[in-house]
């Protein structure tokens, strides 16, 4: 199986090229939020700020579909880095404070922020467990707490838009999720957001790689031997 501790080193221009990709997402998500590009009627059942999450994730998989280098680089990352970072996510006790301040409602704050503290909360767990055990990162348990993460996205689209203010059969109350399509808050869905599913989606595909791997006749004698 492939070595998990021995991950590609990143070149200069590697390092260059990811930290310009971050920044022009970074600047991008400013811009949405400062113009209000993405922010619409709150009676509107579209709502456009989805697109800054789906535009990014996009691109990556075309990308990763057509260029074999990046495909490489994919599959040369550390797990434990890509997962480790998924701490950065008890940074969701953010949505629980402003519900506190009467910024967001109940039914969006809750799913949103528990769903986050969970999977940063378990971050550490689930990367003690892969140092200790390389063989970890093909397990049901990692990649259900990746595929749980992905969930947890879902969660909160699906609740920041049942509260947006389009569905007051369903949700009533004077709060909605609409500070989340301006600025500053609209970083969470037009930056954070993509860049956690992003690694989430690097992650699940280097396990089902590594799965694949071990399933090959040589590397099944090897580990019977």
């Amino acid at each position: 199986m492939t070595d998990l501790h021995t991950a590609a080193p990143w070149k200069n221009s590697t390092k260059i090229t990811i930290a310009a990709l971050i920044a022009l997402l970074a600047i991008a998500a400013y811009y949405v939020g400062i113009t209000g590009l993405f922010a619409t009627d709150p009676s509107q059942q579209f709502r456009p700020i989805g697109l800054a999450v789906i535009i990014p994730v996009a691109l990556f998989f075309t990308a990763y579909a057509l260029s074999s280098r990046l495909r490489t680089f994919v599959l040369a990352q550390d797990l434990r880095t890509l997962t480790m970072l998924h701490h950065w996510r008890v940074l969701g006790f953010t949505f629980l404070i402003l519900y506190a301040h009467d910024i967001f409602p109940a039914a969006f704050a809750w799913p949103a922020g528990f769903g986050d503290i969970l999977i940063g909360f378990t971050a550490p767990f689930v990367v003690t467990r892969l140092a200790r055990n390389p063989a970890f990162a093909t397990s049901r348990r990692f990649i259900a707490f990746h595929a749980l993460g992905l969930v947890d996205f879902v969660v909160a689209v699906i609740a920041a838009t049942l509260t947006s203010g389009a569905f007051p059969d369903l949700v009533e109350g004077p709060l909605t999720s609409g500070a989340m399509e301006v600025w500053p808050l609209n970083l969470f869905p037009s930056f954070f957001v993509p860049l956690f599913i992003i690694t989430h989606v690097v992650v699940l595909l280097k396990a089902r790689e590594l799965r694949r791997e071990a399933r090959t006749p040589a590397n099944a004698g090897l580990q019977a031997a």
